[in-house]
């Protein structure tokens, strides 16, 4: 599902109104943002029930029974509890882990673990729906590229499935690859359409030139790999209707280009020398990547306050050194007249005994 990549129920509450119940919180882990939902039992139940209304099945884990005990017990018993958190939280995994996702690309089971907006338009098989404009934060415009670029390797996983059983001869099941590739692949061409448009929205809410320019740049990518992959799957139903012909064949039509175009590319490559540009803007990094301008501009100005705090640190502990450093030779001075001092009188007490055995010679 979009967004979504873990699913926990690491606590609950109990709540006295309206009346007494008990609630549970789910941490949601998405792929750039986390959140937390409270939600109780009758809520979990009312889900499933929705989920099988809207898939026809009920989902691949078994929602906790109801317990019949008192309502006294129900709230203060903590195993009973602890066991019912223990299944709630199995029965969510097991719908976000699931190999088929239509109960998870259900607007139930969305709007249950509060996906942020963007994504009701679309139904479980991945097309887009006429019900209107969909509303992208900077966030969840970021979820749904990812889920794109999930959904484009999915399509080359059935692309690639299809040219290992063409191999083997098997026509009719690289036929059925090869149109399930090509199902996948007009869903994804919609999405990113409505990807391009909420783009659009975002610019006309603030988003920064440069933030939409480097978003531009990743549709026009997804656009590119569709593009790639409408040809793959078009040359592909061609060979595959003639006898005897093998993946490798259409592989070498996609790929193939005209000696001109190929010596005008690499003529316009190698006429230009290779110099350095000078104020290009840094790489991306794995930790910047995700961001968007707001998310850059607060990573910024957080490594910013740390170097401050370093510096700060770095400032009084050489105030201190300099403190100790002037003490220590204040303390060095004082030592130094104190042995002035007492060479001085070191020096009156050997001249008084000087003159003392002085006197005792002449005694005796």
């Amino acid at each position: 599902m979009t967004a979504i990549q873990a699913v926990f129920i690491r606590g609950y509450e109990e709540r006295t109104t309206p009346k007494v119940h008990t609630v549970y919180r789910i941490d949601i882990q998405a792929q750039v943002q986390s959140w937390q939902m409270w939600r109780r039992y009758s809520e979990f139940d009312d889900l499933h029930t929705e989920l099988i209304k809207a898939t026809g099945s009920p989902p691949p884990a078994a929602l906790p029974p109801k317990q019949k005990f008192s309502l006294i017990r129900s709230h203060s018993d903590s195993k009973l509890l602890e066991e019912r958190r223990i299944g709630l939280e199995t029965y969510l995994r097991a719908i976000v882990s699931a190999k088929d996702d239509k109960w998870r690309e259900t607007y139930a089971f969305k709007e249950f673990l509060g996906v942020p907006i963007g994504k009701q338009p679309f139904a479980a098989g991945g097309n887009d729906s006429s019900s209107g404009t969909i509303q992208f934060s900077s966030s969840s415009w970021l979820d749904e590229h990812a889920e794109l670029q999930t959904r484009l390797r999915d399509v080359w996983a059935e692309v690639n499935k299809r040219d290992a059983l063409s191999d083997r001869g098997d026509v009719p099941a690289a036929h059925k690859s090869n149109v399930a590739a090509k199902a996948k692949l007009a869903g994804v061409l919609s999405r990113i359409g409505v990807l391009g448009q909420g783009l659009q929205e975002l610019g006309m809410k603030g988003m920064s030139e440069g933030e939409l320019q480097r978003r531009t740049d990743m549709v026009a990518r997804l656009q590119d790999d569709c593009e790639k992959l409408g040809k793959v799957v078009s040359i592909a139903r061609q060979v595959l209707s003639r006898p005897g012909a093998t993946s490798s064949a259409a592989m070498s039509a996609i790929n193939a280009a005209s000696q001109s175009d190929r010596n005008a590319l690499l003529g316009a490559a190698s006429s230009k020398p290779v110099r350095r540009v000078f104020g290009a803007p840094p790489a991306e990094t794995e930790i910047t990547r995700p961001l968007d301008n707001a998310g850059l501009l607060n990573l910024q100005q957080t490594q910013i306050q740390a170097q401050d705090n370093q510096l700060s640190q770095l400032t009084t502990i050489l105030q201190r050194q300099r403190q100790l450093g002037e003490a220590i030779g204040s303390e060095i001075a004082l030592q130094i007249e104190m042995l002035d001092d007492l060479g001085n009188e070191v020096d009156r007490v050997g001249g008084k005994l000087h003159n003392a055995n002085r006197q005792l010679n002449k005694l005796s």
